[in-house]
């Protein structure tokens, strides 16, 4: 077998391009990003994201990364702009947002041809601003930044980002806070939002030339295919299910699943006031302004959907309403499935039975009802004991209802011995699925915390565990255990 090895570049190196420049000039607006009145430093760099620009990770260190990618400099072949796209937010039609403080600077082209969007938040003013001051603060970049690194490690298609700039400018907020820079990673930032934006303008023409790069660029097995348009909606409706079904799997909310914050090619898209659940609560609000729980965990399948149907409505004038009905019908089934085969996954169940919805919806009531752990619990649970009157203490002080869970452990005992399920086995694939470290949000509030004192080593310590979270890793047992009661119920907010 011939490896092909690739030749790491230096930042002289790496080839820009902007396809999305190409475009009518109603698609964006045209400006470079505002340099920081101070020098920008670099705080944080992705090795894995450099890597899939085959950029040396050693070029990070230079003075010229932290200028390029602060906003400060621009490289031969970006085009910087900021992209045009309206949505929905929080049900409700806003003709146009855009991008209000980041600018695309451009796709970055990588030697296996693979193209990246590089998008710079908080790189300034820009005419969709609005009352904003285009700028981003240390304390959103460092949430943004460490979850995107958790979702990569485990498995969730999300943006990705290539690095965390700071400086000394200051930035109002609710309070005087440091500004920063990241630079998002993505093949594509085009959302919902950037096919509404056509629609309610009645601009059929541009939304067709929208269609037709995101399909060129995109989904190009789709090109020239009979009712093209209606069958890459439908590719959107299942990569989306998919993606939302991981959501859910793991115990993540998005805080604001507004269509401009939904991405076309089913990624985890705009990182505001997210959360991973500490104790089980089905109706889990992680963003303190979602005043209606329009946003709660429990109703993410349901607003995706919704938004899907919106992204339907934008497209009727490219393809037959029926055939968009028939790719829209498509999203419950495919999210059902998806979520009782991880959920499967998370019990350890190799076999598909009728019953295990059951099985599985009853657990979670069990954690509802003792407001248990999510992570913890479910990785408690790959150590449960088949045999014949074992008590599995540990697992089962996590209930209050101790009768209660003892009779969901007899079903589930059967359940296991009905597929011969090897307790060592299964526990191995259990905690392949089944994380024992997630980004909580007091471990981000500990690190940002520590770099507004200038100390940027939990970022680093917290990127590393969360690169592998399903691995014991040694003197790192703390970051496995149920928040401090001061860490329980941090607000966060659209700001954040």
């Amino acid at each position: 077998m011939v490896h092909r090895i690739m030749t790491r570049r230096t930042l002289e190196m790496l080839t820009f391009d902007n396809t999305y420049a190409r475009l009518p000039q109603t698609f964006y607006a045209k400006l470079n990003p505002t340099p920081f009145g101070n020098p920008p430093y670099l705080i944080h760099a992705n090795s894995v994201a450099a890597e899939l620009l085959d950029l040396d990770l050693g070029q990070c260190t230079r003075p010229e990364f932290a200028h390029l990618f602060g906003g400060s400099a621009l490289a031969p072949g970006m085009e910087p702009l900021a992209m045009l796209y309206s949505g929905h937010q929080f049900g409700v039609y806003v003709p146009q947002l855009g991008d209000g403080r980041a600018i695309l600077l451009g796709e970055a082209t990588n030697g296996r041809g693979e193209r990246w969007d590089l998008h710079l938040k908080g790189a300034g003013l820009t005419p969709f601003s609005r009352d904003g001051d285009g700028r981003a603060v240390l304390r959103s970049t460092i949430r943004e930044y460490l979850c995107c690194a958790a979702m990569q490690g485990l498995g969730i298609p999300t943006t990705q980002a290539l690095c965390l700039v700071g400086s000394d400018e200051k930035v109002y907020r609710e309070q005087i806070e440091t500004g920063a820079m990241l630079v998002r990673m993505a093949p594509s930032h085009v959302r919902f939002g950037s096919f509404e934006v056509f629609y309610y303008r009645k601009q059929h023409e541009n939304l067709k030339i929208l269609a037709d790069y995101v399909i060129a660029q995109h989904f190009p097995h789709l090109r020239g295919t009979d009712e093209q348009y209606a069958r890459f909606f439908t590719e959107a409706v299942e990569r989306t299910a998919t993606l939302i079904a991981q959501w859910q799997a793991v115990g993540w909310a998005h805080g604001v699943m507004n269509t401009d914050n939904m991405s076309i090619l089913g990624l985890t898209l705009d990182y505001g006031p997210y959360g991973f659940m500490d104790d089980y609560d089905a109706g889990f609000i992680c963003n303190h302004s979602d005043h209606n729980g329009r946003y709660a965990f429990d109703q993410q399948p349901y607003i995706g959907l919704w938004n899907l149907s919106c992204l339907a409505q934008a497209l009727l004038p490219l393809a037959e309403k029926e055939a968009l009905k028939a790719g829209l019908d498509a999203y419950t089934p495919r999210f059902e499935q998806e979520y009782l085969r991880r959920m499967r996954d998370k019990l350890g169940l190799v076999a598909e039975k009728p019953e295990d919805d059951e099985l599985i919806r009853d657990f979670l009531a069990l954690l509802q009802d003792s407001q248990a752990d999510y992570t913890i619990v479910f990785r408690e649970l790959s150590a449960f004991s088949s045999v014949e009157g074992a008590s599995n203490g540990k697992l089962r002080d996590h209930f209050l209802d101790r009768d209660r869970f003892d009779q969901w452990a007899t079903r589930y005992r059967d359940r296991l011995r009905i597929e011969e399920s090897d307790d060592r086995e299964r526990q191995i694939r259990m905690d392949r699925v089944n994380p024992k470290y997630v980004l909580r949000n007091y471990l981000a509030q500990t690190a940002i915390e520590k770099a507004q004192q200038n100390d940027f080593s939990e970022i680093d310590r917290l990127f590393t565990l969360l690169r592998n979270p399903f691995t014991d890793q040694p003197g790192m047992e703390a970051y496995a255990l149920p928040p401090p009661n001061w860490g329980k119920h941090l607000a966060v907010s659209c700001s954040s």
